[in-house]
């Protein structure tokens, strides 16, 4: 790949860092591509049961390049259409990852570098970080990090950060949900290392049929679908091999065969 690096950060723990330092890893159609094809290629690989999302350099990323954004504003509309769908579908990969994705930000998160870490399960920031939702400053709009950002923060904020282009910091983008942990620049790989660690001890089917359950559940009033939902997968899950070997390491009180 031209954009990304793939390493193993630990044994069953891949690290995905974008590669574009010189232009603060803002990404392009190129990478876009290579995002999505490579977390397609960790999603399928039964070696690997976490993923940390990473930038080179000084910044996690940029959002979106702006040679990209200028090309696109003189294609046709069906070509932007394409191009947005395929930007669209490597965020919806990363948001339906079976297996847990955690975002690890340093230096600036803009535009659609702040959608990337809101469709990470858990975004760890560097305490000088910062995040802006700055589309509307280039006469766009936050369109296909939008459903993401609003799942991190609620419509209200995310509104307000749209609107406004305005820059947080690390601590408001915490105090807000965008990000759920800030910590000195020099602890965040220690920091990363602990959720990866935590990670590692539930169930790796148990992480997917989390995210698969929590996806279909709103905010609100607890409908009889959302009951009955919830019964059926519990009913289900616990029936399963994972499950049954969960109980049994607890009462023989071992690890679990899934754990490092």
């Amino acid at each position: 790949m031209e954009t990304l690096k793939i390493t193993r950060r630990a044994p069953g723990v891949a690290q995905l860092t974008m590669a574009r330092p010189a232009v603060f890893n803002a990404f392009d159609e190129a990478m876009i591509g290579e995002l999505d094809a490579a977390f397609a290629q960790l999603i399928a690989d039964p070696d690997v049961r976490v993923i940390v999302l990473a930038g080179e350099g000084k910044h996690f990323s940029a959002g979106a390049d702006l040679q990209w954004m200028q090309r696109a504003s003189a294609a046709t509309r069906e070509w932007n259409l394409q191009d947005a769908r395929r930007f669209a579908g490597m965020l919806a990969r990363i948001d339906t990852s079976p297996k847990p994705v955690v975002a690890r930000v340093q230096g600036a998160a803009l535009g659609g570098g702040v959608g990337l870490a809101c469709a990470c399960d858990i975004a760890i920031a560097a305490d000088v970080a910062t995040f802006a939702v700055s589309e509307a400053k280039f006469g766009i709009l936050p369109a296909v990090i939008g459903p993401y950002l609003i799942n991190a923060v609620g419509k209200r904020q995310a509104r307000r950060l749209a609107l406004t282009t305005e820059r947080l910091g690390a601590v408001e983008a915490a105090q807000m949900g965008m990000v759920h942990q800030v910590v000195a620049a020099v602890e965040l790989d220690a920091a990363v290392d602990r959720a990866v660690a935590n990670l590692l001890i539930g169930g790796p089917a148990a992480h997917g049929e989390i995210k698969q359950l929590f996806a279909q559940l709103a905010v609100g009033p607890v409908t009889p679908e959302a009951i009955e939902l919830t019964a059926q997968t519990i009913s289900r899950v616990r029936g399963t091999d994972e499950a049954r070997e969960g109980f049994a390491a607890f009462l023989g009180k071992r690890p679990a065969h899934w754990t490092p």
